[in-house]
């Protein structure tokens, strides 16, 4: 009897070792080589992650450029990316609608963040009520709200790896230097264009925060999500306010097509009024990889120049 208790026991103990040991490695699985691998959704927070992360970090981006995040459905190869991830990085406010499920079934398996969850609701912007996100998800076109995602990628990377905290916060720090000087840059630059030519009329309403934030009028011909397609009365409308308005620029977007812009233009010159485009813009994903466009302070840069040069 004793001997079979003292079996019973040390079986027991063998098992809760092995359920240890295997718990630790599939923590650890993906992590084996001391580098930590993530995914991240829209290239504006691969771009971060990267910042941050720095050499501690395998930073994998599943929407590329020219992407619409809107409409967006991930493929087999995403989810074995998301799979394969140690943390996943979202912006969340529904931007990656058709993705929420799959973020919901990865949070009950490893860090799932969502890098708009620290940034205070009552800064942000209410979205379109016939939509289902209560609130504006293009939160990187404030900069200042996203050095607040920027803190949220930097603690989430230092609480699943404590190992490199103070690399994480140099990281941060340096690229939350740049930031804080983006902000003033932007400031400035719009500052230098008329008061009475400070109206941005892009393809979708993505730039509201950039609006709020630089003192500049938004007119967007779709709404807040491209999954909402302009109809012939916000074609009229936005027509009329630019002949009304005389504005004479409006701008493409990379990752949304320019048939109802082209379409607007087209009104407004039966009408007798003449307007350019002003050039592209980078709304919902960044440019190409290698690029200055293709990081988040380059696309940033390249929005506010193009913007400048065609309303000044």
């Amino acid at each position: 009897m004793k001997k079979k208790f003292i079996l019973t026991t040390f079986m027991l103990f063998l098992i809760i070792s092995a359920t240890t040991a295997c718990s630790n490695a599939n923590a650890t699985k993906n992590n084996s080589d001391g580098i930590v691998n993530v995914t991240a959704t829209i290239g504006m927070i691969t771009d971060v992650v990267k910042e941050v992360g720095g050499e501690h970090v395998n930073a994998v981006g599943l929407m590329g450029s020219g992407v619409d995040p809107h409409l967006y459905k991930a493929s087999q190869g995403d989810i074995k990316k998301l799979d394969q991830a140690d943390v996943i990085f979202y912006n969340g406010l529904h931007l990656e609608g058709k993705m929420v499920e799959i973020f919901e079934r990865m949070a009950k398996e490893k860090p799932t963040v969502a890098i708009s969850d620290n940034i205070d609701r009552s800064t942000l912007r209410l979205g379109d009520e016939e939509m289902e996100t209560e609130y504006d998800p293009h939160i990187w076109f404030n900069v200042a709200h996203w050095i607040k995602a920027t803190e949220s990628v930097r603690d989430s990377l230092i609480e699943y790896d404590p190992a490199h905290k103070e690399d994480y916060q140099e990281n941060a720090a340096n690229y939350l230097k740049q930031l804080e000087e983006l902000d003033y840059e932007v400031k400035e630059k719009i500052s230098t264009i008329p008061e009475s030519g400070r109206v941005l009329v892009t393809a979708h309403d993505a730039f509201g925060y950039f609006g709020d934030a630089y003192g500049i009028k938004v007119m967007g011909l779709q709404g807040i999500s491209t999954a909402s397609e302009a109809g012939t009365k916000d074609l009229i409308e936005l027509r009329d306010y630019l002949v009304d308005n005389k504005v004479k620029a409006v701008f493409i977007e990379s990752s949304v097509p320019r048939k109802a812009i082209d379409a607007v233009i087209q009104g407004a010159g039966k009408k007798g009024h003449k307007v350019e485009i002003g050039g592209e813009l980078f709304s919902d994903a960044v440019g190409e990889d290698g690029t200055p466009e293709g990081t988040y302070i380059g696309m940033i840069r390249h929005n506010v120049n193009t913007i400048v040069n065609a309303l000044k």
